[in-house]
């Protein structure tokens, strides 16, 4: 492809993808929804001006580890502790219902393969704490009872979300579901996941004193981006995927995360903030790639509309994603409100959705019409709750004031 092609595509996804986060935003719904409108506008459901070649899929590749880094930044391992048995209940019945709903409807219903049904029932099971964590600070209800439990919960969901998600991996490149690589799956991730974080704080601990000395500016950016990408190779090297990398690192420098041997590493948060501050640029440049490149893959012009299959598969796991989600709420010991929010709070699927589905599709698991499917359940998911939950806690509030 000449150069000037690619930049002149670039140039186009990345401005009309801002343009559309902005109208999302400003219309009170998650940029991320503008980002993948931009893509089913630019791509062949609508204009047909942008088809995905290889430069841009490789740069998308860098928006999924990039934003599975910021997810990882973004857990807060501490929120479990705070709120205890309660957000592990919510998460684990909000996680396990919602993937057993999807695989039974989409095996047992609609007829679909062991492995497409594995995926479908994975895609439900995500839970996007920036969606989440953004619409309980909008209402400043973050640091409440409710909101507590929600966090500890999402954080708990995007640990076993990114595991599901390498298991499918694998099963997706091995062409099958075998008992074999899911216990050399699991124990890779295993061996990594101890490893990866203390690896990655040692590492912090010598940029952090390089950063004293070196007169060259921007040392922070380069080493953090270079240790992701080179935790990506490392995940891909183990057999999981390269985004299984990026969370891990995220994870690992997080100025919220935790070790036995913390203290040992001189953990020091402020540099932990920094690091977040400093990426937060490169995170925002790459991301948005990712999103425009999932609308630019759906083909909404081969979809036959008026089948049963489009409309019943889409109802139907909309109704299984919301249900599941209100599973473990509904089993702890809170007053009927608390649960009901909390189970809506814990429904947006967003970004992390997204990167499932993907997945599903890039690995040639989803057909389009399927794929099609699961987008309008995330998109719905993602869209809807964020609305109930404004509406919720206003009327709550003016309860209050009226007495």
């Amino acid at each position: 492809m000449e150069v000037h092609v690619f930049l002149q595509v670039l140039l186009i996804i990345l401005l009309t993808a801002r343009v559309f986060a902005e109208f999302a935003v400003r219309l009170k719904s998650p940029s991320v929804i503008g980002e993948l409108v931009a893509g089913v506008v630019l791509g062949p459901s609508l204009l047909g001006w942008i088809e995905p070649f290889e430069a841009i899929k490789l740069l998308a590749e860098i928006g999924i580890i990039l934003l599975l880094f910021e997810v990882g930044l973004k857990t807060d391992i501490t929120k479990l502790t705070q709120s205890g048995w309660k957000s592990i209940i919510v998460a684990i019945g909000g996680f396990v219902l919602p993937f057993m709903l999807g695989f039974t409807l989409s095996y047992g219903v609609f007829g679909l393969s062991l492995l497409v049904s594995l995926f479908i029932g994975g895609t439900l099971t995500a839970t996007s704490i920036g969606i989440t964590v953004r619409v309980l600070s909008d209402l400043k209800v973050q640091h409440g009872h409710e909101g507590q439990i929600v966090l500890g919960a999402a954080v708990l969901d995007d640990i076993f979300g990114v595991v599901l998600l390498a298991l499918l991996y694998e099963f997706a490149i091995g062409g099958g579901v075998s008992m074999i690589n899911v216990g050399k799956v699991l124990l890779f991730i295993g061996i990594f996941f101890a490893l990866a974080p203390i690896a990655a704080k040692l590492i912090s601990v010598f940029i952090k004193r390089l950063d004293r000395t070196t007169e060259v500016p921007g040392l922070i950016p380069t080493m953090m981006v270079s240790l992701v990408l080179f935790f990506a190779w490392l995940a891909k090297v183990v057999g999981a995927p390269e985004m299984l990398g990026g969370f891990a690192a995220g994870l690992a420098l997080s100025r919220r995360f935790f070790l036995p041997f913390g203290a040992a590493l001189h953990a020091d948060p402020k540099f932990a903030l920094r690091i977040e501050e400093l990426m937060k640029p490169i995170i925002h440049l790459f991301t948005p790639i990712f999103f425009v490149m999932v609308g630019l893959s759906l083909n909404l012009r081969e979809i036959d509309w008026g089948s049963f299959h489009i409309w019943g598969l889409s109802l139907a796991l909309f109704v299984a994603a919301v249900a599941g989600k209100f599973a473990g709420a509904f089993v702890i010991s809170e007053a009927w409100a608390s649960r009901f929010i909390i189970g809506v709070a814990m429904i947006p699927r967003g970004e992390v959705g997204l990167i499932f589905a993907e997945l599903g599709r890039v690995s040639g698991v989803l057909e389009n019409e399927t794929y099609a499917a699961l987008i309008i359940v995330i998109v719905l998911t993602t869209l809807l709750p964020p609305l109930v939950m404004k509406g919720f806690y206003n009327s709550r509030h003016s309860e209050r004031l009226n007495r």
